[in-house]
């Protein structure tokens, strides 16, 4: 337990130094390679997840609409109105 009072003596002058030390009772220590799995993982769901949603809306599948299905065919004699 590192806590208390302690003093310094240079030879001529005392010093004093009160230290006080808070342990944390439900700490988790992370280390590097922890951090770095975290940190890629999510890196990877969010390129999943933004191809997931590219797929689903983001490009043109080729569908026209039911309109230019039809076309309307006139003879060369006539006349377009």
């Amino acid at each position: 337990d590192p806590r208390g009072l302690y003093m310094c003596d240079t030879g001529n002058e005392m010093a004093k130094l009160q230290v006080y030390y808070r342990m944390c009772q439900n700490c988790i220590e992370v280390d590097a390679a922890t951090i770095s799995g975290i940190v890629i993982a999510d890196v990877v769901a969010t390129v999943l997840l933004a191809m997931a949603v590219y797929c689903v809306t983001g490009h043109d599948r080729g569908h026209l609409s039911r309109a230019s299905d039809r076309q309307n065919l006139i003879a060369n004699e006539q006349l377009y109105q």
